[in-house]
Order: C-alpha cells, then sequence, then structure tokens
C-alpha cells in the first residue's frame, strides 16, 4: 500500500467544539490516528485555529498541537503539505484524503457536551479499511 496524505480537521473531529478552548476528546479518534502513522501515512492536522491573535494571548494552534502530540499523535505538518510548493502556490493543502466534521458525508455521532456533532471515528475507521488505508 502507497503511503496517503491525510490531512484531519481539529473541532469537531479530533475533539468536541468549544473553541477557542479544546473540548472532549472525540473517542477513537487517536486510536485510528495512531494506526494510520503506523500503516505509514502521513498526517496533516488542517484547522482554523491559528496563533496569529492579534493580543497574543491566545496560541489555541501551538495549543491544540501539543494536545495532540500528548496523545500520541506527531503530525507531519500543520495546515500545509510540505511538498506542494514545489508544484503549487495554491493556499489549499493538497491531501488525497480530508476528515472534517464539516464535510458531506462524514459519518456524525452526538457530542456529550456541546449540541454540535462530533466525527464518528467507529465509521471513519470502516470508511478507511473500505478504502484499503488500514486493515
Amino acid at each position: 500500500m502507497k503511503s496517503k496524505v491525510i490531512a484531519i480537521d481539529f473541532d469537531g473531529t479530533l475533539c468536541e467544539h468549544k473553541f477557542p478552548d479544546i473540548g472532549n476528546e472525540v473517542p477513537g479518534a487517536f486510536a485510528v490516528l495512531r494506526e494510520l502513522v503506523a500503516a505509514g501515512h502521513r498526517l496533516i492536522l488542517w484547522t482554523m485555529r491559528n496563533d496569529n491573535k492579534p493580543d497574543g494571548e491566545c496560541y489555541v494552534l501551538a495549543e491544540a498541537v501539543e494536545w495532540c502530540r500528548a496523545r500520541g499523535v506527531e503530525f507531519w505538518s500543520v495546515n500545509s503539505n510540505p511538498e506542494q510548493a514545489s508544484w503549487s502556490q495554491s493556499q489549499k493543502c493538497y491531501a488525497h484524503y480530508y476528515i472534517d466534521d464539516a464535510a458531506i458525508g462524514c459519518p456524525l455521532r452526538l457530542a456529550f457536551s456541546t449540541e454540535r456533532p462530533m466525527a464518528d471515528w467507529a465509521k471513519i475507521r470502516e470508511l478507511l479499511v473500505n478504502e484499503g488505508l488500514l486493515t
């Protein structure tokens, strides 16, 4: 199986919606991400979070990256594809797959502490198996 680039959203996909805070971990998300990395895939954290708030008090992107690292996931890149600059100057991050709770067709489940649904990683894992990305 050839390595794929997979862009993964943060809020509503890896944690419940609580921006600018970080919500509860979405069940199953990090187990699947660790499986993807172990299978040789390259993960990009693809999020609206950034560290450019004018008042400098809120570093929500750095906190999100560290939160994921504490759960055993180190991303190949954050908000960009490092190989893309050689063939495109587009701001859109190139990936083979995108996992985002806002995407049409992304399996969702009810959240525990918010009204907005979150990604359903049991069903996402099934889709990844069907695509040949996991066994």
